[in-house]
């Protein structure tokens, strides 16, 4: 067991539902353990089986989506089954470790045209050195052609270790993606370990960025009045790999990776620096000392903290009406938990409570399908596609 202090760990193992936020807001946040499961009747349907560790999904016209696999390939699911859709064009794909074909999009204009352009994360380089690059081509049906680099990573890593590597597009047209910190200890990046990037705004590690439809940096990102790089829209992120978008309240949520415990939920907004690794619930892997400290001042703290980590990717805020009773929740897949967690949040944002639907496998993405259905992506070598329904 790690040295967080005990009795805190202690503490969050024993929360149960509805706990997670239920303290003053001037009070320490305390970290939440796994929550008891879901008291809705739910069941887990298979669509679709066969992608290699299926990475993200989106979602085209007449019910058909377009899902990346880890391994470099993408694949059109169509109907009951996943064919293969050849990449024309694609950047030398990097799979090593965390790396690969990762995120996909639809351009928000495109969704109902016959050739969408379509937007992909990318690990990019090699071993030695690699980075994070954004992609995009246009999908004909059968094929992604025309494939170019719209932005990558200024400066290159080693190793496999995270890329982050969400895609959210905002009402006013601009893209969000998440750059994770590059690596844990020993690894460095220039003069300073990986992880201490996150607070180095002269570089793109451990932040979300705010691109336009081409790639370029987006007028009005507020922190490069203070010499930042200029796409750089939040800061002090360790692993982003869940983002979302209420479209209700316009609210941006996203959930990262901690250490050795502490991965977090956090509501994001422009310019805001979320203290990784100054701030942080987690330990480090190797000593188990902790990293940082739970609150630092002028630091945003996170909605939720878990401990221990259910390593959460893939999110989505629930505005269907198949299950009515989940509508505005937050749900967030788990890797480590082999779980969905639903966090129920009020009309403010504030965090209510959560309960979990344990899915039985690592869940890498979680998305909302156009007709109203929750889906879940498995992280497996025969990976499924997985709808949520009533019971």
């Amino acid at each position: 067991m790690p040295t967080i202090k005990r009795t805190r760990l202690a503490t969050a193992l024993l929360l149960g539902a509805f706990a997670a936020c239920a303290i003053p807001a001037h009070a320490e946040l305390q970290a939440t353990g796994e929550p008891p499961a879901a008291r809705q009747g739910w069941k887990a349907e298979t669509v679709a089986q066969g992608v290699r560790q299926p990475w993200g999904i989106a979602w085209l016209g007449e019910g058909r989506a377009l899902v990346t696999s880890k391994q470099g390939t993408l694949h059109l699911l169509n109907g009951k089954k996943f064919e293969d859709v050849a990449l024309e064009g694609m950047p030398k794909v990097f799979t090593g470790g965390q790396g690969g074909l990762l995120d996909i999009v639809v351009h928000q204009q495109d969704a109902a045209k016959p050739n969408p352009r379509v937007y992909m994360t990318v690990s990019t380089g090699n071993n030695d050195a690699n980075r994070t690059t954004l992609v995009r081509g246009v999908f004909d049906g059968k094929k992604v052609t025309g494939i170019q680099t719209l932005f990558k990573v200024a400066t290159d890593k080693s190793g496999g270790q995270h890329f982050g590597s969400r895609l959210l597009w905002l009402p006013d047209g601009t893209l969000l993606m998440s750059v994770a910190d590059g690596g844990n200890p020993p690894l460095r990046i220039g003069d300073r370990l990986a992880r201490e990037q996150a607070q180095n705004l002269a570089t793109h590690q451990g932040s979300i960025l705010r691109l336009t439809d081409e790639g370029k940096p987006a007028p009005g990102n507020p922190l490069a009045a203070k010499g930042a790089l200029p796409e750089i829209w939040s800061y002090g992120h360790r692993n982003v790999q869940g983002l979302a978008l209420d479209p209700v309240s316009g609210r941006v949520w996203a959930t990262e990776h901690g250490p050795y415990g502490g991965d977090e939920l956090n509501l994001v907004t422009a310019g805001g620096n979320y203290g990784w690794p100054l701030q942080s619930y987690g330990a480090d892997y190797k000593t188990h000392e902790p990293v940082g400290k739970h609150e630092v001042a002028g630091m945003l703290n996170p909605s939720v903290a878990w401990v221990p980590s259910p390593a959460p990717s893939g999110l989505a805020v629930y505005t269907g009406d198949k299950i009515t009773a989940w509508r505005g929740s937050i749900f967030s897949g788990g890797l480590a938990a082999k779980d969905i967690r639903r966090i129920a949040v009020d009309a403010n944002g504030k965090v209510m409570g959560q309960d979990r639907l344990d899915i039985g496998a690592r869940v890498r993405d979680v998305r909302q399908g156009p007709d109203g259905y929750l889906y879940a992506l498995t992280d497996e070598d025969n990976g499924r596609l997985l709808r949520i329904v009533p019971r």
